[in-house]
Parts: structure tokens; C-alpha cells; sequence
């Protein structure tokens, strides 16, 4: 295949076979996959902090799904850093497959879940929780739209290799992994109110248990 112009290099292509950004790339997404695992179980919690009545056990299932796309989606981002296009192509692919549709489906059912809680009347819904519905669910929709437009432009580029195409597909990439990672920052706000922290169990003197 000829080369051709652009303008920008895919993420992998930019951390893959280059160091030491490959390394620090790497080393910062395990570090935070600790803590997103973690805020897989509050979100969990999070989202049954309302009761749906007699739709209790169907809304709870759905909450269990939506969280289980949430931590095989962080196991899948592990997966694709720690191992680039350059060392195994066929993992790496397959790893940003299972990658990307779990977060869709998460993003998908996060929104839907609470959209469902807002209109059941469970709890008094504030102008401020409206507003931060909206701002989800529009980031899931720019989510699905750019990585929808990337993907036919990735397969547009290996059918003519046209200039600058791959470049756009780069573009479309790197406001996918933002759109996606703003989305999972609203994490700060949902958990605005509450406090995480350390509890000893045990009393060090009497090495009793706590209640």
C-alpha cells in the first residue's frame, strides 16, 4: 500500500512502539484500574440507593449488567495498553473490541437506568440531576457517533488509502477515548457527597472485632 499524507498518528501508533511514553502510558492506566474496579461496586450501591418497587428485581438486574460491562470493559482497557498493536495485533484488536462495546453498552444502560429512577419518583429529583442526565446522555451520543464516523473512515482508508483519511480516523479515535473518559469522570459528581476511606475492623489493642 503507498505511502500517504496526514496530519496525525493513532494512539497506538503514537505509544506502541516509542518509549518511554508507551511505559508512562501504560503505568498510568494500571494505576487508576484499581479505582475504577472500585467504582464499579459504589455505582453498584449507587444505583440502588432508590427503590423501583415492583420493578425492584428487573431494575436490580439491569444494574448488575450494566456494572459487569463496567468492569469487563476496565479489564478489557488493561488488556489493550499492556499489550500494543506491536507485540500482538490479534489481542490488542480484539481487546479494543470488547473494550468499546462494553462501554457503550455501560454508557447505554447508565443513562437509561437513570432516566428510569428519575421518572419513578423514588426520590426528589433536582434541576442539577436533570441537568447532569442531559450532559450524560449527550456524551454517550457523541460517543456512538464518533466511533461510529472512525470506524468507517478506518475501513475507507484500508479500501483506497485516500490522504488525510487515516488521520481523520486518529481524530476520531483520540474524541472517542475523551468523550469516554469524560463520561466516566462524572463519577466526581455523582459521589460528590459522599466520603471513601480505610475502616480498621479490628481493634490493635484487644485484637477484638469491631461491629
Amino acid at each position: 500500500m503507498p505511502n500517504v499524507a496526514n496530519f496525525l498518528p493513532t494512539i497506538s501508533a503514537a505509544i506502541g512502539g516509542f518509549s518511554p511514553q508507551n511505559y508512562v502510558w501504560r503505568i498510568c492506566i494500571s494505576l487508576v484500574a484499581g479505582i475504577r474496579l472500585m467504582m464499579a461496586f459504589s455505582y453498584y450501591q449507587w444505583h440502588l440507593r432508590v427503590n423501583m418497587g415492583l420493578y425492584h428485581l428487573l431494575y436490580k438486574r439491569l444494574v448488575m449488567f450494566a456494572v459487569l460491562c463496567y468492569v469487563i470493559e476496565n479489564i478489557a482497557l488493561v488488556t489493550l495498553t499492556s499489550v500494543s498493536s506491536t507485540d500482538n495485533f490479534s489481542i490488542h484488536e480484539n481487546s479494543f473490541i470488547v473494550f468499546m462495546v462494553c462501554s457503550l453498552i455501560y454508557m447505554l444502560l447508565s443513562c437509561c437506568l437513570i432516566k428510569w429512577s428519575h421518572l419513578s419518583g423514588a426520590y426528589k429529583v433536582t434541576p442539577t440531576d436533570v441537568r447532569h442526565f442531559h450532559m450524560k446522555t449527550f456524551l454517550f451520543v457523541f460517543n456512538i457517533s464518533v466511533f461510529l464516523f472512525s470506524v468507517y473512515l478506518y475501513f475507507r482508508h484500508n479500501a483506497y488509502c485516500e490522504p488525510y483519511i487515516y488521520s481523520w480516523f486518529a481524530l476520531g479515535e483520540y474524541l472517542t477515548v475523551l468523550s469516554n473518559i469524560a463520561f466516566h469522570g462524572f463519577c466526581c459528581i455523582d459521589f460528590s457527597q459522599y466520603s471513601f476511606a480505610l475502616v480498621p475492623t479490628e481493634d490493635v489493642q484487644t485484637g477484638k472485632f469491631k461491629n
